[in-house]
């Protein structure tokens, strides 16, 4: 609790060059600036309160975009803006943070990379994430989180990559994701969401990575995918292990970029529609453990991408084979990181 009461007088400690230099300001932009830079400030040095000691250990100097000889604080990117520097990227992962989510960070608002992935954060994502208007990648993966995901997510108009994956989120997937008209890779799974996943998620053009796989989600994809011309651009989507129901739908096959369907552990039954083996780069088809039926159509085996094929667990004829070596697939963020 002692270290609470000391960080704003350290801050005003930090700040105080610059209010001095406020003298000599000749801009009227500089104003604005200058307050920006001491939110900067005042924003991580909270941060920094906060963090283990390793990052303490390499955070050296007063300024965290560097002063004089000293290099920018670790995990710490800035640029110019006029006389200023501005933080555009924290990359602070996997070094034990404990507590909660350092609303102080939703200060720094030309952030395009925000990376506290693989910490021990807790309690909710704060509403006023949603002032990082220039975030382009947001990764919280690997914690405690908890709570709602916040529908305040939905204003970040500039964001690609959102990883919310392996924390304790509850509630339903906000249909306000559905507003990120930059994302290509959306990952929430290893969580506690219920629901149904927004129909609406289909508008957004440039989604290629769909995983709310380890959920409690439930529906069908036929509601998933009801909107015409839906998920232009997706390229793998995984539904493993949670509770959807209905069959697939013929209409999958109009999704012509998938190359990965991972719908293992689910409720699903029905027969497998032929025209799903025209997705021309389909590659990985994951059926195992639902409740499919009746025979694999012959396309699927002379398909000239698709890997493997697991089908354990259904009621398929006799004489269904699957394709290629089962095994768990994993892909890593650096995959996908740009």
């Amino acid at each position: 609790m002692g270290i609470r009461f000391l960080v704003p007088a350290f801050c005003l400690i930090l700040a105080f060059p610059l209010l001095l230099h406020a003298k000599t300001l000749k801009r009227d932009g500089d104003l604005l600036l200058l307050r920006s830079s001491i939110r900067r400030l005042k924003a991580l040095n909270e941060i920094k309160a906060s963090l283990g000691w390793r990052v303490v250990y390499a955070w050296v100097g007063d300024d965290p975009c560097g002063d004089g000889d000293l290099p920018p604080w670790s995990g710490v990117t800035c640029s110019t803006q006029g006389d200023y520097r501005v933080v555009t990227e924290l990359e602070v992962y996997a070094v034990s943070i404990v507590g909660p989510f350092p609303t102080a960070v939703t200060n720094l608002l030309d952030l395009t990379r925000l990376d506290l992935h693989n910490n021990k954060l807790t309690g909710p994502i704060p509403p006023q994430i949603g002032r990082l208007k220039r975030l382009k990648i947001l990764n919280l993966r690997w914690n405690k989180l908890q709570d709602v995901i916040p529908p305040e997510i939905g204003e970040l108009k500039s964001l690609t990559h959102l990883y919310l994956s392996f924390n304790n989120f509850k509630g339903e997937i906000p249909k306000e994701l559905a507003n990120l008209p930059e994302l290509r890779y959306l990952y929430l799974h290893e969580n506690r969401l219920t629901g149904r996943i927004p129909p609406e998620l289909g508008t957004l053009k440039k989604l290629q990575h769909l995983d709310v796989g380890n959920n409690h989600l439930v529906g069908t994809i036929r509601e998933l995918i009801r909107i015409e011309g839906c998920f232009p651009a997706l390229r793998n989507i995984y539904l493993n292990n949670n509770y959807f129901t209905g069959g697939i739908p013929s209409q999958l096959s109009n999704l012509s970029n998938l190359e990965i369907l991972y719908l293992s552990y689910n409720k699903m039954s029905g027969i497998i529609p032929s025209e799903l083996a025209h997705i021309p780069k389909l590659t990985y088809l994951y059926l195992d453990h639902n409740q499919f039926s009746g025979r694999i159509p012959d396309a699927f085996y002379k398909h000239p991408f698709l890997k493997e094929m697991y089908i354990e667990g259904n009621s398929f004829r006799p004489g269904v084979n699957p394709i290629g070596v089962h095994k768990v697939l994993e892909l890593s963020d650096a995959d996908f990181l740009v």
